[in-house]
């Protein structure tokens, strides 16, 4: 019996402790290193540190995140969610440029920032971000004027070192970054926006986008301000100087789902212009109907996912009537209108449904034969008529359903 002595976490490998801490929160992780020395030192791992989810502990305050950016963070941050003060009723600073500029000492792998319900207006510029970034997502923040322009203002540029020396030192700060080979000449390696919510974003934003030579997707959901004006102005075009806009932007999505109290805007009616090299396009709530007229611009459109809307049969067909090259058509959440007239029976082999079939398919009995009942195709008319337009078109069903009317 003196074998089978009483076993310990002494006895246990540190990397099964680290394992076991990694399924532990950052509140829980940070008590957990109060325990003793040996748990210090591995809660400090930063296998620990990759994926960093801050919005789920309530009462961060600058002081919390000073602590974790001093002993905590390091190179092996990735991923940072952050909550900011926006509905709090504490206020104050959250986010201040000091403590970004050691973020980005600290953190120089982080890839993905998210920040909610974070008042931005203290910061003159997304460039005190840190020059890692890859994607940026902002759920119900406050943006100043000037956020997304590429120089700093030049109240920014010290004030407080009296003399030309700031700049000197902000130019030499940014030949640094450059010659790290991540950061572009601009200084924004953003490639990915994600906007939710956000109703300061306006048009002015928009456009100083167009000045982020690596953005490739951008995506605007509850974005109220932006106007079709503003879509359309920022739009990939050719120009004087070669192409001009948003010319390396891939993937854009548009959607208003939301509140009540603000006026329709349709922005989707500023992809009317054309937007030369979108490939992929996501269209949602109010902003599907008018961005269906003018998709068929969209010469190189070849993903279209369409979601959270009631669309009708008919309405579908004739958008997509101009969409030779679409590869993918997709309808996430959205709820089908059934048709008017003429009448459908239920059951096979009707004299009228034939007569449809024939009409959408063209005679061809393959795709009868082919036909199965699927709880994902809500309508089989709507897939055999766009087999017909779109014959290299692959159709997906994501959450959809039939309205059914009382008569």
């Amino acid at each position: 019996m003196d074998e089978f002595k009483v076993c310990n976490l002494d006895y246990i490998p540190e990397n099964i402790l680290i394992d076991v801490l990694s399924y532990l929160g950052v509140r829980e992780l940070v008590r957990a290193g109060r325990v003793c020395t040996r748990w210090r030192r591995l809660v400090k791992d930063q296998r620990l540190w990759r994926f960093v989810d801050l919005t789920v502990w309530k009462g961060v305050s600058s002081r919390i995140l000073w602590i974790l950016v001093r002993q905590y963070f390091g190179c092996g941050l990735r991923y940072l969610r952050l909550r900011g003060l926006l509905l709090s009723a504490r206020g104050g600073t959250f986010l201040s440029e000091s403590w970004l500029k050691a973020l980005s000492t600290k953190c120089p792998r982080l890839r993905k920032l998210y920040l909610l319900h974070t008042d931005l207006r203290d910061l003159p510029s997304c460039q005190l971000l840190p020059p890692s970034l890859q994607v940026l997502e902002l759920c119900g923040c406050e943006l100043p004027p000037n956020f997304f322009n590429q120089s700093l203002p030049a109240s920014s540029a010290g004030p407080r070192e009296g003399s030309d020396a700031a700049s000197v030192g902000a130019k030499k700060q940014g030949r640094d970054h450059i010659s790290k080979g991540s950061a572009s000449a601009t200084g924004i390696t953003i490639e990915r926006l994600i906007l939710n919510n956000v109703p300061s974003f306006t048009d002015e934003h928009l456009q100083s986008l167009t000045s982020w030579e690596k953005l490739t997707q951008l995506k605007l959901r509850d974005t109220f301000r932006v106007t079709a004006n503003g879509l359309r102005s920022c739009a990939a075009k050719d120009g004087v100087s070669g192409v001009e806009g948003l010319c390396r932007l891939k993937f854009l999505e548009l959607g208003i789902t939301g509140r009540q109290g603000y006026q329709l805007q349709m922005a989707s009616l500023g992809l009317g212009a054309g937007w030369l090299g979108l490939e992929e396009l996501s269209l949602g709530g109010k902003e599907v109907g008018p961005g269906l007229l003018c998709a068929s611009r969209l010469k190189d459109l070849k993903h279209l996912c369409l979601w959270a809307c009631t669309l009708s049969e008919m309405q579908i067909v004739k958008s997509c009537r101009m969409l030779c090259g679409l590869r993918c058509l997709e309808f996430v959440d959205v709820t089908f209108q059934p048709r008017q007239c003429p009448p459908v029976v239920e059951g096979e082999g009707g004299a009228e449904e034939e007569q449809d079939s024939e009409e959408a398919v063209g005679g061809d009995a393959s795709n009868d034969e082919n036909k199965r009942p699927d709880e994902a195709d809500p309508i089989p008319s709507l897939r055999r008529s766009l087999a017909v337009l779109l014959p290299y078109c692959t159709l997906v069903f994501t959450n959809c359903s039939v309205q059914i009317n009382a008569d």
